[in-house]
């Protein structure tokens, strides 16, 4: 039965924007101002969208020589790329919004977009605009993606089933066109996460063994691998130096850190969920996989249907969606379990499918269209986490500013200079230094550079003398100093920084955070 006559796409469109201020609620009521910036990742991924948007259009060729952690190289390697949503947000910031403004309205988008990729995966296989809805809402807001808000990456993986879709169209058809949509979702995953390719490739790796593609296209296919590799090779190269240069590896035991257990794929961060049955876990584990309850018994009634329909050639190209659901990740990189995520798509791939098949069957009437619409609206009243709680972004203190107009040479040192256990402390002074865009001996991102690990073992007992020489020996020419960060320490680190004489005091800004010229 079709939901609306006309074209589907514009109230899918909306229905998946709302769905996205729902479920991110109150973020769309003041981007500029709320923020997550109570999370060191959120903070990275801003600098590393405004990074992108500063560098690109300057310097193609050294995009990954990131500012941050001076003078360790490809510095931008050591985190996921985020060019593809960097180049979507490209026009806010150029307008003048700031990094977090960016981040938001990313978020959102981000939201928007993989809802709709996921549904337009299931439409042009079951033509069912509801049960895609119900699909797309599955994918797109279930426990796991919200339980990481703060992942912007996580909310930019509409490339995953539409590259699902191009090669499934592939097989079908043959066209030239789709390998070359293959291609270009490949590399557009690759250009946003590290994880997302690898999910993609999983995913696509079972849909070839599981729908045994006919001769005549394999030639199509190799097309497309050759092509999505020759686009992927400009961010793939980087990542290779930095793990060649700087054994940025992961170990199986640091792999084993953070992978899912059995019992993730039982809990759920839902307000409904964590009411019913989860009260005694923690809400901060982005290790849960439950689909929900609904999402999971229409998962199963499209196992069942397909099951006793035999070989329906209408629906057996979904089949493929349980068995990636369920197919044991092979883990490279270092958070295995968000392997998971590839259970959340293939139920709820299932989900639309079983929907889908219901509404044809006779055992439901054709006044079905409220029920099924209350189903879509129940799958995310089931998932809904919202409202979030956010901070205020109060903007980047002017001092940071000056450094951009500073003559010559600038090399940045903040202090406290953390340990690299407490590198995420680093967060706030790499988001700052968005804006002015010099070397900035801090850094903080999914890897910890040997020489920032040297460098720490000494600048951390700033302002001893001795840290105070170490700095200067390593190149650096300024420093910020933020004494509220040495706790009780705070104004007697701040008189002793203002007594040496190899610091200059430049300015002052909120906090008493300061400005230093080195001598």
């Amino acid at each position: 039965m079709t939901f609306w006559p006309r074209s589907h796409w514009t109230p899918a469109v909306l229905i998946a924007f709302l769905l996205a201020v729902a479920h991110s609620w109150p973020l769309a009521s003041d981007p500029a101002r709320l923020s997550l910036n109570y999370n060191g990742d959120v903070m990275l991924n801003e600098w590393i969208v405004a990074w992108v948007q500063h560098q690109l259009p300057r310097d193609p060729l050294h995009l990954f020589s990131a500012n941050i952690f001076h003078p360790a190289p490809d510095a931008l390697a050591f985190s996921e790329p985020l060019i593809v949503p960097a180049v979507i947000g490209a026009p806010i910031r150029i307008l003048g919004g700031s990094p977090v403004l960016v981040h938001n309205l990313l978020l959102l988008v981000g939201m928007t977009l993989t809802m709709l990729g996921c549904y337009a995966l299931v439409h042009a296989w079951t033509g069912d605009a509801l049960a895609s809805l119900l699909a797309g809402s599955a994918w797109a807001f279930n426990t796991q993606s919200l339980t990481r808000l703060e992942h912007l990456q996580a909310h930019h993986a509409y490339g995953v089933p539409l590259a699902l879709l191009a090669a499934d169209r592939l097989i079908t058809t043959g066209q030239i066109r789709h390998a070359v949509l293959l291609a270009l979702w490949m590399a557009v995953m690759a250009y946003t996460s590290g994880y997302l390719v690898v999910f993609t490739t999983i995913a696509l790796a079972v849909l070839v063994v599981v729908r045994l593609p006919p001769v005549r296209v394999h030639a199509s296919f190799a097309l497309a691998a050759l092509m999505a590799g020759v686009a992927i090779l400009p961010v793939y190269l980087p990542y290779r130096r930095a793990a060649n240069q700087q054994q940025m590896v992961r170990t199986l035991d640091s792999v084993s850190e953070y992978s899912a257990l059995l019992n993730g794929y039982w809990a759920s961060y839902s307000h409904l969920h964590h009411w019913l049955w989860n009260a005694a876990a923690p809400r901060e584990s982005p290790d849960a996989y439950f689909p929900g309850i609904i999402v999971a018994v229409l998962a199963l009634a499209a196992i069942v249907l397909q099951l006793r329909r035999g070989a329906d050639p209408s629906m057996r190209r979904p089949v493929y969606g349980w068995l990636y659901a369920v197919f044991p990740p092979l883990a490279g990189l270092r958070a295995a379990a968000r392997f998971g995520v590839l259970f959340m798509l293939g139920a709820g791939v299932l989900a639309g499918v079983g929907l889908a098949t219901l509404r044809r069957s006779k055992a439901m009437p054709r006044y079905t269209t409220a029920a099924a619409a209350v189903l879509v609206l129940l799958v995310n009243v089931e998932a809904l986490r919202a409202p979030f709680a956010y901070v205020p972004f109060r903007g980047i203190p002017g001092i940071y500013a000056m450094l951009a107009d500073e003559p010559g040479p600038v090399v940045l040192v903040e202090v406290p200079f953390y340990p690299p256990q407490a590198v995420f402390e680093n967060a706030e002074y790499v988001l700052n230094s968005t804006a002015h865009w010099r070397p900035l001996m801090n850094g903080y991102s999914g890897y910890t550079p040997r020489s920032y690990r040297d460098y720490a073992d000494v600048f951390w007992y700033f302002p001893d003398s001795a840290a105070v020489d170490a700095i200067r020996a390593a190149g650096a020419t300024h420093l910020v100093l933020h004494p509220q960060r040495f706790g009780n320490e705070a104004q007697e680190t701040l008189q002793r920084a203002l007594a040496d004489p190899r610091l200059e005091r430049m300015a002052v800004a909120r906090n008493n955070v300061t400005l230093f010229r080195i001598k």
